[in-house]
């Protein structure tokens, strides 16, 4: 089973990023709506497109699928024999044939031209307005991110909501102008002088070269991209570099994020390796460059930084020179330009916004933070410490920024340096395309895109600029009492925790403190219900000292099947005068009484190995909170 989910996903992440939400936002205040049609520019691979003859050749036909699997078993067969003894190959090959064929009316030439004369099943104002979609496709096909605007439907009518579509093969640039045209159409539709926008995923790419390119016509007010491609997307640089190697781990976490499952099953498969999925999509590459490998959306997402060495790789410098071009363009002059054209749009009156998801690693396996699809850097700008690391204690922004702090709780982000510093939000533990599945990042974005109430990460105390997700899979969350989030002060009397289950109630199992030295009292007979908030005292000092990491750990039960489990969240100190200054790096994982005992380094390397360091930690911790807990009673 996991290897079909990890399969499932695999496939979905590279072929469409899929962007997934939930249920309903908190309500807006009816007079603080704009008076903007909104414009949904959505995550890849979402547009309809079809041949001049009207034969729609953009989404999979899963009979041709079941079809193509039943008349190449044999070799199917053969390869999979092979990759019981290392051998990918076959399977690759085979598989790159079917593909290769499946998507050929989707081919382009080397030079980044189609092979065949596709064009867009929708594109105009009318034809892309939602509610005219409703009748001609009344299917739902060619309505964008259906649950979110549902909720956008709260608060506009469907004839003011807008989906567009765009030959997602084409470069950014291709793109972004297709977006202008719908604009300048929207805009003579509706009688209006500007749009909202709200893109998703690779639309926050398109929508970022939109305004890098035609910013300057004024046509927008609210502009919000959420876990935008702007940079490129990590997963794009592991598939065509050939270097993928799944994260297991990392892709439950995704699944049950995205699931919303409040069982924690991603510490029991710690252990588990998906090599052969590695192995055959790695040889996969060379088998479908024919078919995919020339798109120039798939260039654009390549992050600036491994553009040449994959280029060099991959791409003919005589055949590809078009191609090349464009990329090149994209890349290494309007890329660059972002931040600066973002700003003057905001000069001009524009509210641009971007949410960003952090603290996951690229489910194909780089390691970098990111939102498991598209780096935190990629994203927003913002300089990021390696994976697994943070800044030390005293670390100093890059850029002054007015004397406004600028470094994430956890001291793994530094914004900076964001495209737009102070227009960025950051969500620690949000994953790809899981914006509306917290309540936090889902109220920021409905507020950013709907109402004028919000200018910059300052403006309402609610919607800080970093902040930890209430994704139900989360189950728990830490805050201190009186404290901004991801702070601790001086004059913080309690630790708050609050369970962000939907279904479970919650018992707390023990709490523990690293980098400062706080002993907390929990009852674990008291349950919480899904919503429920409990004020817990706690002994010790807050150190009189400014710019220090510390980080709690609450371990909890819930009748669930996996019944125990825990949570890690970072803060910040800020009491007194900041630590010395400092430019190194730390590890950012936190201390544990397991880590102190005699051997504790060989006998957490034998569990790494066996892939029980977090089962094992997690109950010796327990018991060892309840120890010393009995005797200092």
């Amino acid at each position: 089973m996991k290897k079909i989910l990890s399969l499932i996903l695999a496939l979905a992440v590279v072929i469409a990023s899929c962007t997934m939400f939930a249920s309903a936002s908190g309500d807006l205040d009816p007079d603080d709506i704009s008076e903007y049609p909104v414009i949904i520019v959505p995550g890849y691979s979402a547009s309809s497109l079809r041949l001049e003859s009207g034969e729609v050749i953009w989404g999979l036909d899963w009979d041709e699928v079941l079809d193509r699997v039943l008349n190449r078993i044999i070799d199917l067969g053969m390869g999979l024999g092979a990759l019981t003894v290392g051998n990918a190959e076959i399977l690759a090959a085979t598989l790159g044939e079917e593909i290769c064929e499946l998507f050929e009316e989707m081919r382009c030439n080397p030079d980044g031209s189609s092979v065949y004369p596709v064009e867009r099943v929708v594109s105009t104002a009318e034809e892309t307005c939602s509610a005219n979609l409703r009748v001609t496709f009344p299917n739902g096909d060619n309505r964008h991110e259906q649950d979110m605007a549902a909720e956008i439907e709260k608060y506009v009518d469907d004839d003011y909501i807008f989906n567009f579509t765009c030959d997602f093969r084409m470069g950014s640039e291709s793109c972004a102008t297709q977006l202008d045209e719908l604009i300048q159409d929207v805009k003579k539709y509706t009688g209006k002088d500007k749009v909202n926008i709200l893109a998703v995923s690779h639309g926050g790419q398109v929508t970022a070269t939109y305004l890098a390119l035609f910013g300057w016509k004024n046509d927008v007010d609210n502009v919000v991209m959420t876990v935008p491609a702007i940079g490129g997307a990590g997963i794009a640089y592991d598939l065509m570099s050939q270097t993928l190697e799944f994260d297991e781990e990392c892709l439950i976490r995704f699944i049950e994020h995205g699931m919303r499952w409040e069982e924690d099953y991603n510490w029991l498969l710690k252990a588990q390796q998906l090599g052969f999925l590695d192995a055959v999509l790695n040889s996969l590459v060379p088998h479908i460059m024919p078919a995919l490998g020339y798109w120039g959306s798939l260039w654009d997402f390549i992050p600036v930084e491994k553009y040449e060495a994959t280029k060099a790789l991959l791409l003919d410098s005589t055949e590809s020179a078009a191609l090349i071009a464009k990329s090149d363009r994209f890349h290494y002059e309007i890329f660059p330009t972002m931040g600066e054209k973002m700003a003057e749009c905001i000069a001009n009156g524009a509210n641009i916004s971007i949410i960003s998801g952090t603290g996951n690693r690229i489910v194909t396996g780089l390691k970098e933070t990111s939102d498991a699809i598209i780096t935190t850097t990629a994203s927003t700008g913002a300089k990021t410490a390696p994976y697994g690391q943070r800044f030390a204690d005293g670390y100093v922004q890059v850029n002054p920024c007015g004397g406004k702090n600028k470094v994430s709780p956890d001291m793994t982000i530094d914004a900076s340096t964001a495209y737009m510093p102070d227009n960025t939000w950051f969500v620690n533990g949000l994953f790809h395309g899981m914006t509306f599945w917290d309540y936090y990042s889902r109220e920021l974005m409905m507020t950013l895109l709907l109402t004028d109430n919000i200018t910059d990460v300052y403006s309402d105390p609610d919607f800080p600029q970093f902040k930890d997700t209430t994704n139900p899979s989360s189950a728990v969350y830490a805050s201190f009492e009186g404290c901004e989030a991801g702070e601790i002060n001086g004059d913080t009397k309690h630790l708050i925790i609050t369970n962000c289950c939907w279904e479970n109630d919650v018992s707390l199992s023990a709490i523990y403190c690293d980098g400062i030295d706080l002993s907390v009292k929990i009852n674990p007979f008291k349950k919480l219900a899904p919503g429920e908030s409990i004020a817990l005292d706690f002994k010790g000092e807050i150190p009189e000292v400014s710019g220090a990491a510390a980080s709690i750990t609450v371990y909890y039960t819930m009748a669930t099947i996996t019944p125990v489990g825990y949570r890690t969240q970072y803060f910040t100190i800020n009491n007194g005068d900041p630590v010395s200054s400092s430019d190194g790096l730390v590890d950012l994982t936190p201390h544990s009484p397991l880590d102190s005992i005699p051997g504790g380094e060989v006998i957490m390397n034998l569990l790494d190995t066996l892939g029980l360091r977090e089962l094992v930690t997690m109950f010796f911790n327990i018991i060892f909170y309840w120890i010393n807990t009995i005797f200092a009673i």
